[in-house]
């Protein structure tokens, strides 16, 4: 039987409403882009794009120079993005707010003394089978692993194009590179030194030291998500989950929770979670 994925975001999705996983794991219906996404991915091309030059040729200059082409390159004249970034201000605007994302990265560390191993990594690692635990693979890219001259020691860099949460969801904020920890951890052995996110909208820096102890704890909560995915699968059931970002659900008028009607699962539901061969 093939082994199934996950990668955080869908697993923080099951978490947050098992329909909205559904929709968009399984069903994979289309969602409308929208300028924030353009500018996180304008922002991470600019920065991969930069990291992969000599350390002395890292400077803001440089980086901003990049920032032109790279939207010039996302959004051709005959894209339907053309309409959607007319609707934000226009391309000088998008420019300028990727420019600023790209300048904050400059505030917060100095790209000429990093050293990368890798750069939109990607990692994944079969986890569970022990204990009668179901298997699965966790998986995903990271944006950039540094290694430390000398020591070899590695560091998981992810960077948000949002602003930084409160100190209260600093713990779930990380969740994420803990999930690529885990998978660097369970494929080589290798623990990270340090987990760091980079909020380029804020100036903010969020830092974890992962250990055995707390990757453990990141692989069963990922394993009991997958449970209740299975759960669900198994059942035909995934119920909705009503909580606070449902205003910004681009699915919300298909919730039974808001009076809509999900469409049915896939008649290949099981399929596409690797379950169809099992008892």
């Amino acid at each position: 039987m093939p082994t199934a994925g996950l990668s955080p975001s869908r697993a923080k999705d099951f978490s947050r409403c098992p329909l909205l996983f559904r929709l968009r794991a399984i069903d994979k219906l289309p969602e409308p882009r929208t300028y924030a996404q353009l500018k996180g991915i304008l922002t991470h091309t600019v920065l991969e794009q930069l990291f992969r030059l000599p350390p002395a040729e890292r400077t803001v200059e440089q980086a901003i120079s990049m920032v032109r082409p790279a939207v010039d390159d996302a959004v051709p004249p005959d894209d339907e993005l053309v309409q959607l970034v007319a609707q934000a201000g226009g391309v000088e605007k998008l420019v300028d707010d990727v420019s600023g994302l790209v300048r904050t990265d400059f505030d917060l560390e100095d790209p000429r003394r990093l050293t990368p191993q890798a750069l939109e990594l990607w990692v994944q690692a079969t986890i569970g089978g022990r204990r009668g635990a179901p298997t699965m693979k966790v998986r995903g890219y990271i944006d950039r692993l540094d290694v430390a001259p000398g020591t070899g020691a590695l560091r998981i860099v992810d960077y948000k194009t949002g602003k930084a949460p409160g100190p209260s969801h600093n713990y779930e904020a990380l969740f994420q590179l803990r999930c690529y920890a885990l998978a660097l951890w369970r494929s080589d052995g290798t623990v990270p030194a340090m987990l760091q996110l980079l909020y380029l909208a804020g100036g903010a820096v969020r830092r974890e030291e992962p250990n055995v102890a707390g990757l453990e704890r990141t692989e069963a909560r990922l394993l009991a998500l997958w449970s209740g995915i299975v759960r669900c699968a198994r059942t035909g059931e995934w119920p909705a989950a009503p909580g606070p970002l449902c205003p910004w659900c681009y699915f919300k008028p298909r919730c039974p929770a808001f009076g809509g009607a999900a469409p049915l699962p896939p008649p290949d539901l099981l399929e596409r979670l690797g379950l169809e061969e099992e008892e």
